[in-house]
Formats: structure tokens, sequence, C-alpha cells
């Protein structure tokens, strides 16, 4: 379903940890970016839904979300996240300051390509 998809991509866009750990498994110190998040995710292009806001916890780097969310934020707040459910598949990146963040996704779904945005605000 789109509305999943969509979820999906919101969630990814708002995986704005701290940080930056190795895929080994090392921890990540707590990171300014800690905390509640709450992200809107809005589509320019493409057969994906109009517009979702989302909560995101971030915690030492890592985000926190539904299935199929992987993504860091790394220590000057660039944010690279990967989400996939089934034949879904959506990046996205951007930037998070110490209370806002911004950034760009894209993704494909069964319907076809999508696009747009995402903007995210510390809520805790």
């Amino acid at each position: 379903m789109i509305s999943n998809f969509f979820r999906s991509i919101v969630l990814a866009g708002v995986l704005v940890s701290v940080g930056i750990a190795a895929l080994s498994g090392t921890a990540i110190a707590r990171t300014n970016y800690d905390g509640n998040w709450s992200v809107l995710i809005t589509t320019h292009s493409g057969a994906c839904d109009r517009a979702h806001r989302y909560g995101v916890q971030i915690t030492n780097g890592q985000i926190f979300s539904g299935g199929g969310v992987q993504g860091r934020v790394n220590q000057n707040g660039a944010v690279r996240v990967n989400v996939s459910s089934g034949s879904r598949q959506a990046n996205g990146s951007g930037r998070l300051s110490r209370d806002h963040g911004s950034g760009m996704w894209r993704g494909q779904g069964p319907n076809g390509a999508c696009a747009g945005t995402w903007e995210a605000d510390r809520r805790g």
C-alpha cells in the first residue's frame, strides 16, 4: 500500500540520529540529535500520498521506528537513510541542526517513482 510505503519514507527521512556507528555494531555515544522528533514528509512528484507527519526516536545516532528503516546521523548532522518494505524502496538524505532538519527523498513503489522533501522538528 502506498500509505505504508510513504510512512516508511517519512520515518527514514526522520532518521535523525547522532554519530556514525560502524556496521560491526560498535556503540555510538549520545549526540546532540538524540531525542524525539516529528517529521513531515511531502511528496512533490509521483503517485505517493501528498503529506504525512510521523514521530521518530533517535538514540545514540540510530533511528528507531517501524521495520525496514536503516540510517544514521553523523556528528555534523548529515543524515542518510534507506527504507525498504517488500518491493518498495526509498533513500533519504539531509541535515539536522540541534532542533530542526530538512532534506530530500526518492523512492520506488508499485505505482512508480516518487520524490519529495522532509522536515523535522525536535519534540523532546
